[in-house]
């Protein structure tokens, strides 16, 4: 049977401290170790069979990034940031005691992991990012901005599950138990009965107040950060995703890391890995 634990670690932002919560699957002696990460609105969770397939090759790690999931809240909304993420992934990496290992990151997840593989002596020895990359498009940051931090409710989980496939369909074909664990991995009763999401709507704040000036701006530092990353690099693009094109993704073969690059048909933003072939996908490039 997969080992796993959940495990939290406290982190430190300008206005206090908060609990990082992360599940652990396989040896935590296992010096090989993966960090998953996820997307802005998603959890942990989101993870779970990509993590069992690799427990035994890797010591798998994934993050309820702060404002999400099992993790703890911030006080100022304006820090759910890039800069914050970025500190909270180094304290937990200090806390899992090892000097390498590789990262998986969706969307927000792949951002947070540019950062990081960016920088002078990380720790980031293979970089996959899941359809996210330095260019995204200001139509599909809008359409996220639309849902995300939104005070919905529902009075049954059909109603909840309902809404969040409606609201995900660009992750691509799933079945109806899939759905199902997708909804119910970012959703749970509040004390009235009711069911809502489980993040912060806080994280909201900073996304909603991005303009075309800060979102050039963002890009041209992502595009530097991507430049500077050094070790093997794999992106994966839906072929129908509205947030990654095809030309960002083709930039990102032939400059920085000159990554590898996977199109997957009949998928958008983003997908979940909860599909064999996904999944071996990643496993394939992380084990190669």
């Amino acid at each position: 049977m997969t080992q796993l634990q959940i495990k939290s670690v406290q982190c430190l932002s300008p206005t206090g401290l908060h609990q990082m919560s992360y599940k652990e699957w396989g040896d935590s002696s296992n010096p090989n170790t993966l960090v998953c990460v996820h997307g802005l609105s998603r959890v942990s969770d989101d993870f779970d069979m990509l993590a069992a397939e690799l427990a035994n090759d890797y010591r798998v790690i994934c993050p309820d990034v702060v404002g999400r999931g099992r993790s703890g809240r911030l006080l100022d909304p304006q820090y759910y940031q890039i800069p914050q993420y970025v500190s909270d992934m180094v304290t937990l990496i200090a806390r899992l005691g090892v000097s390498e290992l590789h990262w998986l990151g969706t969307s927000l997840g792949g951002v947070i992991g540019m950062a990081l593989a960016s920088l002078p002596a990380n720790p980031i020895r293979k970089l996959i990012l899941n359809d996210i990359g330095p260019e995204m498009d200001a139509v599909a940051l809008a359409r996220i901005g639309e849902y995300v931090g939104k005070d919905v409710r529902f009075a049954t989980f059909d109603e909840a599950w309902n809404y969040v496939r409606a609201i995900s369909l660009s992750f691509g074909p799933h079945n109806d138990t899939q759905w199902r664990k997708m909804a119910a991995d970012v959703m749970h009763q509040d004390a009235d009965g009711q069911w809502v999401f489980s993040y912060d709507p806080g994280i909201a704040v900073p996304f909603k107040a991005t303009t075309v000036h800060s979102v050039q701006a963002d890009t041209e530092r992502l595009w530097a950060a991507y430049d500077a990353i050094r070790c093997p690099t794999l992106v994966i693009r839906g072929a129908e995703s509205d947030l990654l094109s095809n030309q960002t993704m083709q930039a990102m073969s032939q400059r920085g890391p000159k990554a590898q690059v996977v199109e997957l048909a009949g998928v958008g933003h983003a997908p979940t890995f909860l599909h064999a072939d996904q999944i071996a996908l990643a496993k394939k490039f992380l084990l190669a």
